[in-house]
């Protein structure tokens, strides 16, 4: 029982830090229950990730969750997708973008990253909340991307670990 009251405060204080990096809890409710909307029409999260992002045969999606990427405006919402190839992110909502004309368009926010360019991925947390926790993937060629905000960080901090070494293993495999 002690296990199962563990768990389910870690899963609550991963709801709360969720919801709290939002802007306001409305606009953040919204946006989960479009998401959801979105999620159903299309048919799951691997029929929305093949649609967001090319998909190579064999490819294989292991893991999407909702979190947050760090940016410097700001925490994006979105969905983080881990698969067999690429580690990717797309914001829930779309952001407006200056053009050249001046006028603005929607696009929603994207990264990508091959898994063979990930040279790893770091954990790390709040000093003072511990239960804030962060994720950093640092590329081959010196980018760091954050993550935070999980539902579940401890799933998805496991899953990039393995998406990493699994790769690393099938590369030395084919030396």
């Amino acid at each position: 029982m002690n296990l199962l009251g563990k768990k389910a405060d870690t899963f609550a204080h991963g709801v709360r830090e969720h919801v709290r990096l939002g802007t306001k809890i409305s606009e953040t409710v919204k946006g989960k229950l479009s998401l959801g909307a979105r999620i159903l029409q299309v048919g799951g999260l691997e029929k929305i990730f093949k649609q967001l992002f090319s998909f190579r045969e064999g490819e294989k999606l292991l893991k999407a969750c909702q979190c947050y990427l760090s940016t410097t405006a700001g925490p994006i919402a979105g969905l983080l997708f881990i698969s067999s190839e690429k580690v990717a992110f797309c914001s829930e909502r779309s952001i407006k973008v200056p053009c050249a004309n001046g006028e603005y368009v929607r696009v929603h926010y994207k990264v990508v990253v091959p898994v063979e360019k990930i040279k790893g991925v770091n954990q790390s947390e709040n000093m003072k909340k511990p239960w804030q926790k962060y994720m950093e993937m640092v590329t081959v060629d010196g980018f760091d991307i954050w993550f935070m905000g999980f539902l579940n960080y401890h799933k998805a901090f496991k899953c990039l670990q393995q998406a990493i070494s699994q790769r690393l293993e099938d590369v030395d495999t084919f030396k």
